[in-house]
């Protein structure tokens, strides 16, 4: 807890540091007449004006925040952490055990990936900056672990004096919690952070847990003017890599290390036990993500509260028999090689880096190939142009024509849709005074925005940059 003297508000009040417009920088800052709490601390992915404020002053001295609370580790949620950490914050962070085991291996991957692309930059002599720097380092990332402290679903503890936080399951990845904020000074009024929100059929995961009660909420709206078809999705990807095996080719999937592989592998698994796709070699091609594919069994195994009970029943959820694991950068070069069809799932899911980039480079030139999107694609990354319908892309220092078969597969994404988005909404006990829609591109947020007002004529809000608000 901060020693340094902070002008208190009168009243709490609500301040949007990120993700406002964007579906990144997940940061919302609490001030109390007692207290000061950080919702999230993400970094900003996508656009490079968007990256640049990664670089920004934090706008309050990070020594003076007294606990944050950190929905789950995705780094658009928990990146920020090792600045922070860095530029003194001294306070405790607190997350649930699946999160703490998740950003144990997201943030120094992170920071490791930093260093090594400034490295790449330097080399290669394409950064317009002499030298290229890291935003922070692998150490500074391992340094952000120490403050985590683990706090069970369903259990409330006082954070900061006066502020008392509540985890529940939000069923996004392992570990994923909505945060209950109860302002014991300020009337037990209730603050809900959705952080990115589940769905309700998750092939590993429990689903969301109803809100409760709320008197504001603060919700994402990544798809909020979109429906997700799963079973369309499904017979979209079996006819890609039917197509692409036909032709020779290989399959490249860009997936988040951290859920979105877990999910692609149980699918695939799927589909070849009920003979929908060739059974064809399957690679998983990121450190990171053969990491978290060892997390997510070891809480299969223990049965962690978030965990769909059913996946107990199944031998190994993510592998029919011929998943490889390429375990280091010499592995990962020899896929070029292949000479027969396959399936690449590598890292990042945005391809905004990692050595997805690389299969890129090498796959995207031939027509045989197909690469497949499988979540939401931010503004501003290679993911997005592709989806877009770019014919090249930039990596590496230069541009590469696209021949291969692009397929945008945006039902496989772990968000929540719309209607989803509503329907939990409506788990709130009443109407809360003010629904606060973040953590979605400007159409999305303003679509679901109209949705709520149409549906449930509730106080629905865009919030602006660094908007602030009042609680009371």
């Amino acid at each position: 807890m901060s020693t340094q003297y902070v002008e208190r508000p009168e009243v709490p009040v609500l301040s949007f540091l990120g993700a406002t417009g964007t579906v990144t920088g997940s940061r919302f800052l609490l001030d109390t007449p007692n207290a000061r709490v950080l919702v999230d601390a993400g970094l900003f992915q996508g656009l490079k004006e968007l990256r640049l404020r990664n670089w920004a002053r934090f706008p309050v001295d990070p020594s003076t925040i007294d606990a944050v609370a950190v929905t789950h580790a995705h780094v658009d949620h928990t990146g920020y952490l090792p600045a922070l950490v860095r530029d003194g914050l001294d306070a405790p962070v607190l997350v649930t055990s699946g999160t703490a085991a998740l950003a144990a291996i997201v943030l120094p991957d992170c920071g490791h990936l930093q260093e090594e692309e400034a490295a790449y930059a330097n080399r290669k002599g394409f950064s317009k900056h002499r030298p290229a720097l890291p935003l922070y380092t692998e150490d500074d990332a391992r340094a952000a672990l120490r403050p985590l402290e683990t706090q069970p679903f369903d259990q409330e503890i006082e954070i900061a004096p006066g502020v008392h936080l509540t985890f529940r399951r939000a069923g996004h990845i392992l570990g994923s919690a909505t945060v209950t904020l109860r302002l014991a000074d300020a009337g037990d009024r209730r603050i809900v952070f959705s952080g990115d929100l589940g769905r309700p059929h998750h092939p590993i995961l429990r689903p969301p847990a109803p809100i409760g009660r709320a008197d504001v909420v603060v919700m994402e709206s990544t798809y909020g003017n979109r429906s997700h078809d799963d079973a369309d999705a499904l017979e979209r990807c079996a006819d890609a890599v039917r197509r692409t095996v036909a032709r020779g080719g290989t399959v490249l999937i860009p997936a988040f290390a951290v859920d979105r592989t877990e999910v692609i592998l149980f699918h695939l698994r799927e589909l070849v036990a009920a003979g929908a796709i060739p059974d064809v070699p399957v690679y998983v091609d990121s450190p990171m993500a053969l990491r978290a594919l060892d997390v997510y069994r070891d809480a299969i195994e223990r049965g962690d509260d978030d965990v769909d009970p059913g996946v107990r029943q199944l031998a190994d959820p993510f592998d029919a028999g011929r998943v490889t694991e390429v375990p280091d950068v010499e592995a990962s070069k020899a896929l070029a090689e292949l000479t027969t069809p396959a399936i690449i799932v590598s890292a990042s899911g945005m391809a905004t880096g990692g050595r997805v980039i690389h299969h890129l480079h090498r796959l995207l030139p031939n027509h045989r190939n197909a690469v497949l999107l499988v979540g939401y694609q931010a503004v501003g990354t290679r993911g997005r142009l592709l989806a877009d319908g770019a014919r090249e892309l930039k990596m590496l220092g230069h541009y590469v024509r696209v021949r291969a078969e692009v397929v945008d597969l945006g039902a496989f994404s772990v968000h929540a849709d719309q209607g989803e988005l509503v329907d939990w909404l409506a788990t709130a006990d009443g109407p809360p005074d003010a629904v606060y829609l973040v953590h979605g591109e400007p159409e999305s947020s303003e679509e679901l925005q109209r949705v709520i007002r149409r549906r449930d004529d509730w106080q629905a809000v865009v919030p602006r940059d660094g908007e602030r608000v009042r609680l009371d």
